[in-house]
């Protein structure tokens, strides 16, 4: 696969809490799910140690494993996981977390896992719009406890506390039936992600975004999937990020866009299969 990929940090005095990586035949990326200040986790790493170490992880296992992606995935958890619960409370409902989105390719086969709501776009040869795959369970979840911070001035001090507020609300559906699944510390949830195969010769590209870098479309509207496979094909990871950005700054009060962050963390991948 040929792939090249873009990755900003939302503010550049802040880490970034996604992840990328790829290898001649696989790509990951995670989206690290960010701890509100005043919030909690239990670790004294950080979402970005917790984002960086399970994807170095992933992507040595993937040059090495010919497991499936589920099976590297659990084992991968596992690995992260035993890195700090000798230190941190692993257990804890705020202990760091991410999505995670793999693609590989295994001789004719293209194979997919994305736990989640990052985002993966497949362009398939003979089909009009591409096929996205992407866990929307966290997003319905949530849908019950936005409003109050959605109809406050993003920046502001009340809508930081509605943020700290919604999500330790999320944390009580995190990892449980009924609720939403992402990677931290327990190995079963890579059972719950979405995987698939397919022909690799059917596939002509592919791209794996951020919710920060896939706002463009699914939060902005501002372009449809196969617009922004086309920016991707056109300008670059890079030049998809900018446009991204650009929205972001047009509304940095969230008036037209209601969102927890103004600006997140984003990362987009494109890979030519």
């Amino acid at each position: 696969m040929h792939v090249t990929f873009a990755t900003e940090p939302a503010s550049p005095d802040r880490p970034n809490e996604d992840f990328i990586a790829a290898i001649p035949d696989a790509v990951v990326l995670l989206d690290g799910a960010g701890t509100p200040a005043g919030s909690e986790s239990g670790c004294s790493h950080g979402v970005a140690w917790y984002a960086r170490t399970l994807g170095s992880i992933l992507i040595a296992s993937l040059t090495q494993s010919a497991g499936t992606l589920t099976e590297i995935l659990a084992e991968c958890i596992k690995a992260a996981t035993s890195l700090h619960d000798f230190t941190c409370d692993v257990n804890h409902p705020g202990s760091p977390s991410a999505t995670v989105v793999m693609l590989r390719r295994t001789g004719d086969d293209l194979d997919y896992l994305v736990l989640a709501d990052s985002v993966l776009v497949l362009d398939v040869i003979g089909t009009e719009d591409p096929v996205v795959i992407t866990d929307d369970r966290e997003g319905q979840v949530g849908k019950r406890y936005r409003t109050a911070m959605d109809a406050l001035d993003s920046g502001t001090t009340d809508h930081t506390a509605a943020l700290r507020t919604y999500v330790e609300a999320m944390r009580a559906h995190r990892n449980r039936d009924g609720g939403f699944w992402v990677a931290s510390s327990d190995p079963l949830v890579a059972e719950q992600a979405l995987t698939g195969t397919l022909p690799a010769d059917q596939v002509r590209a592919a791209a794996l975004l951020s919710d920060g870098a896939s706002r463009l479309v699914d939060r902005f509207g501002l372009a449809t999937w196969r617009q922004a496979l086309d920016i991707l094909a056109q300008g670059g990871p890079a030049e998809l990020v900018r446009r991204v950005r650009d929205a972001e700054r047009s509304d940095l009060n969230g008036k037209r866009w209601p969102r927890g962050k103004v600006f997140d963390d984003a990362t987009a991948a494109y890979c030519g299969v």
